[in-house]
């Protein structure tokens, strides 16, 4: 983290997973997500040994409650100094509904629209007090101001909850929004609420179009286009030389083994794929209930570089996204390219090994950015709304 933090890096970002992986366990048994922290514990914890750089966490709005998310993120904002930040899931896999008292997974659609609902309820808890309301007058004996104190009393179609939130308004008003879906669901939820998406085009054609798509979504939704930030993952190799970063990801992919590749690949499709001939090409693959994006992502990718089942499997249970390799300049080049172009706000970068995938990155790549002026050599703001370039909501409560 301090590495991150002295390369001025905006956050860090950890994901959440409420069931390990549904896979075989033959396949699981060679997975590291079978076991992770949950993140608001370590975010909380890293918290205290770091000053600037961001802290997202993922939380389910499918899983969870309004009130527990508002409360643990306003008190991570606080905690932070402003650094807090909800990365907005309905979770896509369908065992984490028998975790939580469900048999079934609730249908795509209908779990963003309980999304939606959940988003207005918890922004409206973060509300609940105006910026001054806790007076804290020693003469008076008055701790806050009633009159800056309002009750939510939210009743929906899926939630009912009273409020106020039992915590002050949280430093950045609201810690950043998140959104991570692509389905038309997904866009259409981000392009309404979201701070940042994360997003997972493999292209730069592909993410031309995603931006393009969002942020007229977000015309039609009366936001200004640049209070959304589109954040594609990006997996990046570096190497003294180019064919230096090609060996890299090529040692990379021996190590993907070929029952984690086929599970992987069953997830992604959202169908067991262990039937398939693995030499030959993907089969049609019928319509599920999980991502939609992810699935549709991997068809195309198979469709279009006319892959065999056993080399896309390899691909998913590597990495399936954006992938950028060579020199730091080639990277550099690359991701300038997304800039200009609009392709992309910024990116989420994902390194192939700890430490020294991170340790290539900064020593290397972010130097050419600072060089080029497209990064920054030093922190601006102290909140993570300051790093984002986003402004401060105003309470819909107290503020006009």
């Amino acid at each position: 983290m301090q590495t991150l933090e002295k390369a001025c890096f905006d956050a860090f970002f950890m994901a959440d997973h409420l069931a390990v992986l549904n896979m075989p366990v033959d396949a699981l048994k060679r997975s590291h997500t079978a076991t992770s922290f949950e993140p608001f514990t370590l975010l909380s914890a890293l918290a205290s040994v770091t000053e600037r750089i961001g802290l997202v966490a993922t939380a389910s709005t499918t899983f969870d409650e309004p009130y527990h998310i508002a409360r643990r993120f306003a008190s991570l904002d606080h905690l932070s100094e402003g650094r807090a930040g909800w990365n907005l899931v309905t979770t896509s896999n369908p065992d984490a509904a028998r975790n939580f008292g469900r048999e079934e997974h609730m249908e795509h659609d209908e779990r963003y629209r309980r999304a939606r609902e959940f988003y207005d309820v918890v922004t409206g808890l973060w509300d609940s007090w105006a910026d001054d309301a806790f007076v804290r007058d020693q003469q008076s004996g008055l701790f806050f101001d009633p009159d800056k104190l309002h009750v939510l009393d939210h009743r929906g179609e899926y939630l009912q909850v009273r409020g106020p939130l039992n915590i002050a308004r949280p430093v950045q008003g609201w810690p950043i929004v998140v959104q991570a879906g692509s389905s038309e669901a997904g866009k259409q939820l981000a392009a309404e609420t979201a701070d940042a998406v994360f997003t997972a085009q493999s292209s730069l054609a592909a993410g031309k179009r995603f931006y393009a798509d969002v942020k007229a979504r977000m015309d039609k939704a009366d936001r200004k286009r640049d209070h959304l930030k589109i954040l594609p993952g990006a997996f990046v190799v570096v190497g003294e030389t180019r064919e230096q970063a090609q060996e890299k990801r090529a040692l990379l992919d021996t190590f993907v083994h070929d029952e984690s590749g086929i599970a992987s690949l069953s997830i992604a499709l959202g169908h067991d794929a262990s039937s398939f001939d693995l030499d030959g090409p993907l089969p049609e693959i019928p319509e599920t209930n999980a991502s939609k994006s992810a699935r549709e992502r991997v068809i195309e990718m198979a469709r279009a570089e006319n892959l065999t089942v056993r080399q896309l499997a390899q691909r998913v249970g590597g990495y399936a996204g954006l992938q950028m390799i060579g020199t730091a300049a080639d990277i550099a080049d690359e991701m300038e390219q997304w800039l200009v172009e609009e392709g992309s706000d910024g990116f989420n970068i994902m390194f192939p090994y700890l430490p020294e995938g991170l340790d290539d990155f900064v020593e290397q790549v972010v130097p050419e950015l600072q060089r080029r002026g497209i990064f920054r050599r030093a922190y601006e703001g102290a909140t993570l709304r300051d790093h984002l370039g986003l402004p401060r909501p105003v309470n819909r409560f107290f503020e006009r």
